[in-house]
């Protein structure tokens, strides 16, 4: 008998054409059989108040069960501006509130995003990696994902041939490394 395992995916831009959003869709297609995805709907999150933490929005809620739920957490991010986008940090502040309730505490997570630039969204990976090691969510070591956007990096739904064998082995440790915390 195998187990299931349902990866929460946060992606932090709304655009409808994102790149970060396909090259979530097309990395979660290269996850194991006993894998399945969640995508989490953040743009109809309220920005964060803590005066309504006693009474959140249901798509607060919404969004704190989904993760609760989840054996782990794919963040697929943009860089604005050296850093993470502001509405993946007021995800993340939902989630992590009130004080004490995190959701996020002790979930295994990744991080990976795509750029125009030749960089890749490194800062943006890098400040979001600090606000995750302070929510103790253990975080994929080793693995970075930080890949430039280019013709043929998504190809049909999928990560193109330049790309999978790469993109294959973060998505196979990010894997391993939910199946250590299960």
């Amino acid at each position: 008998m195998s187990t299931n395992y349902t990866i929460a995916v946060v992606v932090g831009s709304l655009r409808k054409d994102s790149f970060n959003q396909q090259f979530a869709y097309a990395l979660v297609n290269l996850l194991p059989a006993e894998f399945k995805s969640e995508f989490v709907r953040i743009d109809d999150l309220p920005l964060y108040n803590q005066d309504d933490d006693g009474n959140p929005a249901p798509a607060v809620a919404r969004l704190r069960q989904t993760i609760k739920a989840a054996s782990g957490v794919l963040f697929v991010t943009p860089e604005y501006n050296r850093s993470i986008p502001g509405v993946l940090k007021n995800a993340i502040d939902h989630g992590s509130r009130p004080w004490g309730q995190s959701v996020w505490a002790g979930k295994p997570a990744a991080v990976a995003g795509v750029s125009v630039g030749a960089v890749g969204a490194a800062m943006a990976q890098q400040h979001l990696r600090n606000v995750l090691a302070f929510l103790s969510m253990p975080t994929l070591p080793g693995s970075e994902m930080f890949v430039q956007w280019k013709e043929g990096l998504i190809e049909g739904g999928t990560i193109g041939a330049a790309s999978r064998d790469f993109a294959q082995g973060f998505v196979n440790a990010f894997a391993d490394w939910v199946r250590k915390f299960a």
